[in-house]
């Protein structure tokens, strides 16, 4: 059986250019959210520094607080380790605790044994959960903080009934101590408590929100005034910045898992987010039903037709779905022309017998050609369609 010569490939693999031209719209949005990711990083990477340090002058910073106690005699010194306010706490100082949640469970358990008997004065600033049960045995945090910052005393204790309104309002607590001041209530829990010691000389005050002592906050209501009173009962201040650096919080009993540090309630939070994340999926979800034939508004070539599937079937590699559609087209075309109904095309016991009676023989290569294996490879699938191109003029042919 005779053959015509391999005709060039219309379907072509898409070029580095083409790619370029695809990607470089998503490419560049990619560039774009890096840099601007990159840039808020660098604007904000100082918006924190200094929060609650009583030498920082930023707005977070306690400086303007450490001043005005250092104008009423009040010596403020700074310490960043579990040793050194361990050693600091004595009956004429007050012992303030920033961040008292940045504290391990070891670490709580000593600073509370170092100041229990100490008879001096302790401020635990927004202790939550995670610390105020060690740190202050009898008083629990609750899980949801005050909506309201700024708050009324309510209380008997005469530095808030001197101070106040003031901005206290975060984390609510409830204590066991019967003895214990109660102020600042919101939602009829106390924002601010002071409990004494068992011998009545020092006490542990356990304040809901840094606001009070931030510069920036320390002129407004009766700020200035309560923290004045809370921190300047005593000659000397330690201000206590816990420091993930301390080597005191590097105990194997200590080690809490990525859950443990997760404020309370966030699985109820992610639980709920998924479910939106559901509703608002089915919500806008594509609504499927059976196909329905439309006109095109434009008339396309069948070249082009023929164009765009060969390219899908190449970018696929259905090297065998693209020669089954050659060979089923190609049948059904030459099936009239050898008197074979239509409805017997694709049967080779009635097609090849009239095909070789009209070539007078080749019956075995028509037989691999119109019925044989799928191709191996491109080139074998180009070979294939030339010859049933070929096959199908030599039909033809009068």
């Amino acid at each position: 059986m005779t053959t015509e010569a391999t005709l060039p490939s219309t379907s072509a693999s898409p070029t580095a250019r083409q790619v370029w031209t695809r990607a470089r719209g998503i490419a560049l949005a990619l560039v774009l959210l890096l840099v601007g990711a990159i840039t808020i990083a660098l604007l904000r990477s100082d918006a924190r520094h200094g929060a609650l340090d009583p030498r920082s002058a930023d707005p977070n910073g306690s400086r303007a607080v450490a001043e005005l106690l250092a104008d009423r005699g009040v010596d403020t010194r700074v310490v960043t380790t579990l040793d050194e306010a361990a050693s600091a706490a004595g009956p004429d100082t007050t012992l303030l605790v920033a961040v008292p949640d940045m504290l391990t469970r070891s670490q709580q358990s000593r600073l509370h044994n170092a100041f229990a008997d100490s008879r001096g004065r302790t401020v635990l600033v927004a202790s939550g959960s995670a610390s105020v049960e060690r740190l202050a045995p009898g008083v629990t945090a609750d899980p949801a903080t005050s909506l309201d910052s700024t708050l009324s005393p309510d209380c008997g204790l005469p530095a808030a009934r001197r101070a106040g309104t003031a901005d206290t309002g975060g984390v609510r607590y409830t204590t066991t101590h019967l003895d214990a001041d109660k102020c600042y209530p919101s939602e009829r829990l106390a924002t601010l408590l002071r409990i004494p010691d068992a011998t009545g000389d020092g006490d542990t005050v356990v304040l809901g929100a840094p606001d009070i002592l931030l510069n920036d906050r320390l002129d407004k209501q009766g700020n200035a005034s309560l923290a004045l009173q809370l921190l300047g009962s005593r000659p000397h201040l330690v201000w206590y910045l816990p420091s993930l650096s301390d080597t005191s919080a590097t105990g194997t009993d200590d080690e809490r898992s990525f859950f443990d540090l997760l404020p309370s309630g966030w699985l109820w939070g992610t639980l709920q987010l998924f479910i939106a994340a559901a509703l608002a999926a089915l919500w806008r979800a594509r609504r499927l039903g059976p196909l329905v034939p439309e006109k095109l508004p434009v008339a396309i070539r069948a070249s082009e037709t023929a164009e765009g599937r060969a390219r899908l079937y190449r970018k696929t590699d259905a090297r065998d779905r693209a020669a089954n559609a050659l060979r089923s087209t190609t049948r059904t075309r030459l099936a009239p022309l050898t008197g074979v109904p239509v409805t017997q095309a694709h049967t080779p016991e009635a097609l090849l017998p009239a095909l070789s009676d009209h070539l007078h023989g080749h019956g075995q290569d028509l037989r691999t050609l119109l019925f044989g294996p799928p191709p191996s490879d491109d080139a074998a699938l180009i070979a294939l369609a030339d010859q049933l191109d070929a096959l199908e003029r030599e039909v033809r042919r009068p």
